[in-house]
């Protein structure tokens, strides 16, 4: 069974993030929610371009990623599902809670720590809000959050399949929630209840430093309600808000290698802690 799943991944991931990523696309053609400033030719080719070297960095670096993890867990018996005695469904419904309740704290921290905000800000200077969006990030993040989710998937011992699963969501609920789509607002105000939507997200993508600074979640709204980072709308509202962080605003910090060095130019600021004590 575990040697199925190590095999099949590839393919299950590539399936689902092609699959998910053509739906959004056409789904943004059809029924934008904004609308559009920058060309998309250079938004998406250097968008896909960074998805590509993010790729190869990973593959890179770590000889083992979260289901090999898992994998190698299970037949050692590490981790906390592998030691106690639960019910299956309880270790594969908890790990994926869990899993997301992690990348949650993950990203609020990489808001909090200005060192981890030069890393994580490249996320939000896209100029616009699209699907290609949800899948830009700096690869010395992309790194760090696979550390982080390795000795997450290591501690919890979480089952492979579960692990895959997560993957599989998180990657698609990315694409989804920072999609350019119109949902009418009975919809999403009843999907935003189990689901976080791109009208929720895009408010995270806000210039506004409160905004920036809410609105965490990637798969489920629940952490934010709880935890209180939730915020409904944006001030200025949905046609009017501003994308981006205020540092960077020209199209040629959209080029994939003014992305790749921004963590090294300017000031870390607009970060959360900054912004927390500015509004006191």
């Amino acid at each position: 069974m575990s040697e199925t799943i190590l095999g099949a991944e590839p393919t299950i991931r590539l399936a689902a993030f092609l699959g998910m990523i053509a739906v959004m696309m056409l789904w943004e053609l059809a029924a934008p929610r904004r609308r559009r400033d920058i060309p998309r030719v250079i938004r998406w080719t250097n968008n896909f371009a960074l998805v590509v070297v993010d790729t190869i960095i990973l593959r890179l670096s770590f000889p083992v990623l979260a289901v090999g993890l898992a994998m190698l867990a299970e037949e050692r018996d590490w981790g906390l599902f592998n030691v106690i005695n639960v019910p299956g469904w309880v270790a594969f419904t908890g790990s994926i809670l869990l899993l997301d309740l992690a990348i949650y704290l993950q990203h609020v921290m990489f808001h909090a720590v200005p060192g981890l905000w030069r890393l994580h800000r490249m996320h939000h200077t896209d100029l616009d809000f699209d699907a290609t969006t949800g899948l830009r990030f700096h690869p010395v993040e992309i790194l760090a959050s696979m550390a982080i989710k390795l000795t997450v998937v290591g501690a919890l011992g979480a089952p492979a399949v579960a692990v895959l699963l997560f993957e599989v969501i998180l990657n698609a609920t990315s694409i989804f929630n920072h999609s350019n789509i119109k949902l009418p607002a009975g919809v999403d105000r009843v999907l935003r209840r189990f689901l976080v939507t791109p009208d929720m997200h895009r408010v995270h993508h806000s210039t506004d430093p409160r905004e920036t600074n809410s609105n965490y979640g990637f798969s489920v709204p629940w952490w934010d309600r709880l935890l209180g980072t939730y915020v409904a709308q944006p001030a200025k509202a949905h046609e009017g808000m501003e994308i981006g962080i205020e540092q960077f605003r020209t199209r040629r910090d959209l080029w994939l290698d003014r992305m790749l060095v921004q963590p090294l130019r300017g000031p870390a600021s607009g970060h959360a802690l900054v912004s927390r004590n500015e509004q006191k």
